[in-house]
Protein backbone atom coordinates (compact mmCIF):
# COMPACT_ATOMS: atom_id res chain seq x y z
CA UNK A 1 0.00 0.00 0.00
CA UNK A 2 1.45 3.42 -0.92
CA UNK A 3 2.69 5.56 1.98
CA UNK A 4 0.05 8.24 1.33
CA UNK A 5 -2.73 5.64 1.48
CA UNK A 6 -1.38 4.25 4.78
CA UNK A 7 -1.27 7.74 6.25
CA UNK A 8 -4.85 8.41 5.15
CA UNK A 9 -6.06 5.13 6.65
CA UNK A 10 -4.38 5.84 10.00
CA UNK A 11 -5.82 9.36 10.10
CA UNK A 12 -9.31 8.08 9.32
CA UNK A 13 -9.07 5.33 11.96
CA UNK A 14 -7.96 7.83 14.60
CA UNK A 15 -10.81 10.17 13.67
CA UNK A 16 -13.37 7.40 14.03
CA UNK A 17 -12.00 6.39 17.44
CA UNK A 18 -12.01 10.00 18.60
CA UNK A 19 -15.62 10.40 17.50
CA UNK A 20 -16.76 7.32 19.44
CA UNK A 21 -14.73 7.89 22.63
CA UNK A 22 -16.70 9.04 25.71
CA UNK A 23 -16.42 12.71 26.67
CA UNK A 24 -14.51 11.92 29.85
CA UNK A 25 -11.52 10.53 27.92
CA UNK A 26 -10.97 13.81 26.10
CA UNK A 27 -11.89 16.19 28.92
CA UNK A 28 -9.13 18.57 29.89
CA UNK A 29 -9.87 18.31 33.59
CA UNK A 30 -11.80 16.30 36.18
CA UNK A 31 -15.32 15.14 35.35
CA UNK A 32 -18.52 14.51 37.29
CA UNK A 33 -20.73 11.61 36.16
CA UNK A 34 -24.49 11.87 36.66
CA UNK A 35 -26.55 8.75 35.93
CA UNK A 36 -30.26 8.03 36.15
CA UNK A 37 -32.72 5.67 34.50
CA UNK A 38 -30.07 4.11 32.29
CA UNK A 39 -28.74 7.43 31.01
CA UNK A 40 -25.32 8.88 31.77
CA UNK A 41 -24.22 12.51 31.54
CA UNK A 42 -20.56 13.45 32.04
CA UNK A 43 -19.84 17.03 33.12
CA UNK A 44 -16.37 18.45 32.53
CA UNK A 45 -15.20 20.83 35.25
CA UNK A 46 -14.50 23.68 32.85
CA UNK A 47 -17.87 23.23 31.18
CA UNK A 48 -19.58 23.38 34.57
CA UNK A 49 -17.73 26.57 35.48
CA UNK A 50 -18.85 28.13 32.19
CA UNK A 51 -22.55 27.62 32.98
CA UNK A 52 -24.64 30.76 33.30
CA UNK A 53 -26.13 29.58 36.61
CA UNK A 54 -22.76 29.28 38.39
CA UNK A 55 -22.61 31.66 41.35
CA UNK A 56 -20.16 32.62 44.07
CA UNK A 57 -21.18 31.39 47.51
CA UNK A 58 -19.73 31.54 51.01
CA UNK A 59 -20.41 28.83 53.57
CA UNK A 60 -21.01 29.67 57.20
CA UNK A 61 -20.44 26.09 58.33
CA UNK A 62 -17.98 24.07 56.27
CA UNK A 63 -17.64 20.41 57.23
CA UNK A 64 -14.42 19.81 55.28
CA UNK A 65 -12.51 22.96 56.18
CA UNK A 66 -14.19 23.84 59.50
CA UNK A 67 -14.16 27.53 58.63
CA UNK A 68 -16.22 29.67 56.22
CA UNK A 69 -15.04 29.43 52.63
CA UNK A 70 -15.99 30.97 49.28
CA UNK A 71 -16.66 28.77 46.25
CA UNK A 72 -17.80 28.87 42.65
CA UNK A 73 -20.86 26.62 42.64
CA UNK A 74 -24.10 25.60 40.96
CA UNK A 75 -27.27 24.71 42.88
CA UNK A 76 -27.61 20.93 43.02
CA UNK A 77 -31.25 21.12 41.94
CA UNK A 78 -30.16 23.12 38.86
CA UNK A 79 -27.44 20.59 38.07
CA UNK A 80 -30.02 17.80 38.18
CA UNK A 81 -32.65 19.58 36.06
CA UNK A 82 -34.21 17.10 33.67
CA UNK A 83 -33.15 14.12 35.81
CA UNK A 84 -36.12 12.05 37.01
CA UNK A 85 -35.93 11.35 40.75
CA UNK A 86 -38.92 9.32 42.02
CA UNK A 87 -40.34 10.40 45.41
CA UNK A 88 -38.97 7.32 47.21
CA UNK A 89 -35.55 7.42 45.50
CA UNK A 90 -32.25 8.96 46.59
CA UNK A 91 -29.35 10.67 44.88
CA UNK A 92 -26.26 8.67 45.73
CA UNK A 93 -23.04 10.70 45.85
CA UNK A 94 -19.78 8.75 45.59
CA UNK A 95 -16.36 10.08 46.61
CA UNK A 96 -12.88 9.21 45.39
CA UNK A 97 -12.10 7.41 48.65
CA UNK A 98 -15.11 5.08 48.57
CA UNK A 99 -17.33 7.30 50.73
CA UNK A 100 -20.96 7.04 49.61
CA UNK A 101 -23.91 9.04 50.91
CA UNK A 102 -27.58 9.04 49.98
CA UNK A 103 -29.41 12.34 49.58
CA UNK A 104 -33.21 11.99 49.76
CA UNK A 105 -35.12 13.65 46.94
CA UNK A 106 -36.77 16.11 49.33
CA UNK A 107 -33.35 17.18 50.58
CA UNK A 108 -32.03 17.78 47.07
CA UNK A 109 -34.94 20.06 46.22
CA UNK A 110 -35.31 21.71 49.62
CA UNK A 111 -35.10 25.51 49.57
CA UNK A 112 -36.63 26.46 52.91
CA UNK A 113 -33.78 27.07 55.32
CA UNK A 114 -31.06 25.25 53.40
CA UNK A 115 -30.02 24.73 49.79
CA UNK A 116 -27.51 22.26 48.36
CA UNK A 117 -24.76 23.47 46.01
CA UNK A 118 -22.10 21.64 44.05
CA UNK A 119 -18.91 23.60 44.70
CA UNK A 120 -16.39 23.38 41.86
CA UNK A 121 -12.64 23.71 42.35
CA UNK A 122 -11.11 26.12 39.82
CA UNK A 123 -7.98 24.74 38.17
CA UNK A 124 -5.78 27.84 38.54
CA UNK A 125 -6.90 28.57 42.12
CA UNK A 126 -6.95 25.14 43.80
CA UNK A 127 -8.40 24.73 47.28
CA UNK A 128 -6.02 23.97 50.15
CA UNK A 129 -5.69 20.46 51.56
CA UNK A 130 -8.40 19.43 54.00
CA UNK A 131 -7.05 19.73 57.57
CA UNK A 132 -5.30 16.49 58.44
CA UNK A 133 -5.31 15.25 54.83
CA UNK A 134 -3.03 15.65 51.83
CA UNK A 135 -5.75 16.49 49.29
CA UNK A 136 -8.34 19.22 48.88
CA UNK A 137 -12.12 18.72 48.95
CA UNK A 138 -12.17 19.11 45.18
CA UNK A 139 -12.76 18.90 42.42
CA UNK A 140 -16.45 18.65 43.42
CA UNK A 141 -17.89 19.16 46.91
CA UNK A 142 -21.55 19.32 48.01
CA UNK A 143 -22.09 22.15 50.47
CA UNK A 144 -25.18 23.67 52.07
CA UNK A 145 -26.25 27.27 52.54
CA UNK A 146 -29.08 28.87 54.49
CA UNK A 147 -30.27 29.56 58.01
CA UNK A 148 -30.76 25.85 58.69
CA UNK A 149 -27.60 24.59 56.94
CA UNK A 150 -26.10 23.58 60.29
CA UNK A 151 -28.93 21.04 60.68
CA UNK A 152 -27.74 19.06 57.64
CA UNK A 153 -25.76 16.05 58.97
CA UNK A 154 -22.03 16.08 58.31
CA UNK A 155 -22.34 12.89 56.25
CA UNK A 156 -24.45 14.84 53.73
CA UNK A 157 -21.47 17.11 52.88
CA UNK A 158 -19.55 14.73 50.59
CA UNK A 159 -16.30 16.02 49.12
CA UNK A 160 -14.04 14.74 46.32
CA UNK A 161 -17.27 13.69 44.60
CA UNK A 162 -16.85 11.74 41.36
CA UNK A 163 -20.42 10.70 40.59
CA UNK A 164 -24.11 11.19 41.34
CA UNK A 165 -26.65 8.48 40.59
CA UNK A 166 -30.37 8.05 41.19
CA UNK A 167 -31.04 4.87 43.15
CA UNK A 168 -33.77 3.16 45.13
CA UNK A 169 -33.76 3.97 48.84
CA UNK A 170 -31.16 1.76 50.60
CA UNK A 171 -33.57 -0.53 52.48
CA UNK A 172 -35.43 -1.24 49.21
CA UNK A 173 -32.23 -1.71 47.24
CA UNK A 174 -30.64 -3.91 49.89
CA UNK A 175 -33.27 -5.80 51.94
CA UNK A 176 -30.57 -7.43 54.07
CA UNK A 177 -30.14 -4.06 55.83
CA UNK A 178 -33.59 -4.38 57.35
CA UNK A 179 -34.36 -5.38 60.91
CA UNK A 180 -36.62 -8.33 61.64
CA UNK A 181 -40.11 -7.26 60.46
CA UNK A 182 -41.57 -8.94 63.56
CA UNK A 183 -39.86 -6.45 65.89
CA UNK A 184 -42.26 -4.30 67.94
CA UNK A 185 -43.08 -0.99 66.25
CA UNK A 186 -41.21 1.01 68.90
CA UNK A 187 -38.14 -1.24 69.12
CA UNK A 188 -35.04 1.04 69.13
CA UNK A 189 -33.36 -1.03 66.39
CA UNK A 190 -35.96 0.26 63.93
CA UNK A 191 -34.93 3.89 64.44
CA UNK A 192 -31.32 2.73 64.66
CA UNK A 193 -31.56 1.35 61.12
CA UNK A 194 -32.50 4.78 59.78
CA UNK A 195 -29.66 6.49 61.64
CA UNK A 196 -27.20 3.79 60.58
CA UNK A 197 -28.02 4.43 56.90
CA UNK A 198 -27.57 8.18 57.37
CA UNK A 199 -24.42 8.10 59.51
CA UNK A 200 -22.57 4.81 59.00
CA UNK A 201 -23.61 3.44 55.61
CA UNK A 202 -21.60 6.17 53.93
CA UNK A 203 -18.38 4.29 54.72
CA UNK A 204 -19.46 0.78 55.76
CA UNK A 205 -21.49 -2.09 54.37
CA UNK A 206 -23.88 -4.33 56.32
CA UNK A 207 -24.13 -8.02 55.47
CA UNK A 208 -21.98 -7.12 52.43
CA UNK A 209 -24.81 -4.92 51.14
CA UNK A 210 -23.97 -1.38 50.11
CA UNK A 211 -21.86 0.71 47.77
CA UNK A 212 -19.32 2.18 50.19
CA UNK A 213 -15.79 0.83 50.49
CA UNK A 214 -14.09 3.27 52.85
CA UNK A 215 -14.58 1.05 55.92
CA UNK A 216 -15.18 -2.64 56.75
CA UNK A 217 -18.46 -4.50 56.79
CA UNK A 218 -20.16 -4.11 60.18
CA UNK A 219 -21.69 -7.57 60.45
CA UNK A 220 -19.43 -10.00 58.59
CA UNK A 221 -17.50 -11.85 59.68
CA UNK A 222 -18.20 -10.29 63.10
CA UNK A 223 -20.38 -7.45 64.33
CA UNK A 224 -18.51 -4.83 66.43
CA UNK A 225 -20.91 -5.47 69.34
CA UNK A 226 -19.40 -8.97 69.49
CA UNK A 227 -15.86 -7.80 70.21
CA UNK A 228 -16.27 -4.33 71.78
CA UNK A 229 -17.81 -3.50 75.11
CA UNK A 230 -20.60 -0.93 74.88
CA UNK A 231 -18.34 1.71 76.46
CA UNK A 232 -15.53 0.84 74.05
CA UNK A 233 -17.78 1.08 71.02
CA UNK A 234 -19.24 4.39 72.17
CA UNK A 235 -15.70 5.75 72.65
CA UNK A 236 -14.65 4.50 69.19
CA UNK A 237 -17.54 6.25 67.47
CA UNK A 238 -17.08 9.47 69.43
CA UNK A 239 -13.30 9.62 68.91
CA UNK A 240 -11.63 6.68 67.10
CA UNK A 241 -8.16 7.81 68.19
CA UNK A 242 -9.11 7.48 71.84
CA UNK A 243 -9.37 3.71 71.27
CA UNK A 244 -6.79 2.83 68.63
CA UNK A 245 -4.47 4.64 66.22
CA UNK A 246 -2.88 3.52 62.96
CA UNK A 247 -1.29 5.36 60.01
CA UNK A 248 -4.15 4.90 57.53
CA UNK A 249 -6.93 5.73 59.99
CA UNK A 250 -9.81 7.50 58.23
CA UNK A 251 -12.85 7.16 60.48
CA UNK A 252 -14.06 10.62 61.57
CA UNK A 253 -15.04 11.59 65.09
CA UNK A 254 -18.71 12.20 65.85
CA UNK A 255 -19.31 15.07 68.25
CA UNK A 256 -22.65 15.21 70.05
CA UNK A 257 -23.82 18.01 67.76
CA UNK A 258 -23.48 15.58 64.85
CA UNK A 259 -24.64 12.43 66.65
CA UNK A 260 -26.56 12.74 69.91
CA UNK A 261 -26.19 10.23 72.74
CA UNK A 262 -29.72 9.06 71.99
CA UNK A 263 -28.89 8.49 68.32
CA UNK A 264 -25.68 6.69 69.25
CA UNK A 265 -27.67 4.38 71.52
CA UNK A 266 -30.10 3.63 68.69
CA UNK A 267 -27.22 2.73 66.35
CA UNK A 268 -25.86 0.33 68.97
CA UNK A 269 -29.33 -1.22 69.33
CA UNK A 270 -29.44 -1.74 65.54
CA UNK A 271 -25.94 -3.25 65.43
CA UNK A 272 -26.70 -5.56 68.34
CA UNK A 273 -29.90 -6.72 66.65
CA UNK A 274 -28.18 -7.28 63.30
CA UNK A 275 -25.52 -9.46 64.95
CA UNK A 276 -28.25 -12.11 64.99
CA UNK A 277 -29.16 -11.51 61.34
CA UNK A 278 -25.96 -12.34 59.49
CA UNK A 279 -26.49 -13.00 55.81
CA UNK A 280 -24.49 -12.48 52.67
CA UNK A 281 -26.20 -10.01 50.35
CA UNK A 282 -27.59 -11.43 47.14
CA UNK A 283 -29.56 -8.41 45.99
CA UNK A 284 -28.79 -7.04 42.56
CA UNK A 285 -27.83 -3.69 44.02
CA UNK A 286 -25.07 -5.05 46.23
CA UNK A 287 -21.52 -4.24 45.26
CA UNK A 288 -20.07 -6.90 47.56
CA UNK A 289 -20.22 -10.64 46.97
Amino acid sequence: MPRTMIGLAVTLAFSLVAFTMPTSVWAAGPTLTVSADGGVHIFDRDALLARTDVVEITTSRDVAYRTPRTYRAVALAKLLEGVAIPPDAVVEATGQDGFVTQLPRDLVYANDGFVAYMAIEVADTPWPPIPGKDKSAGPFYIVWLGDQASSVPIMKWPYQVVSLSVQDAPAKRWPSLAVDPMLPALHPARDGQTIFVNKCFTCHTMNQAGSASAGPDLNLPMNPTEYFTENGLRALIRDPRSVRVWPEQRMPSFAEEDLSDEELGLILAYLSHMAGRKSRATEGGSSKR
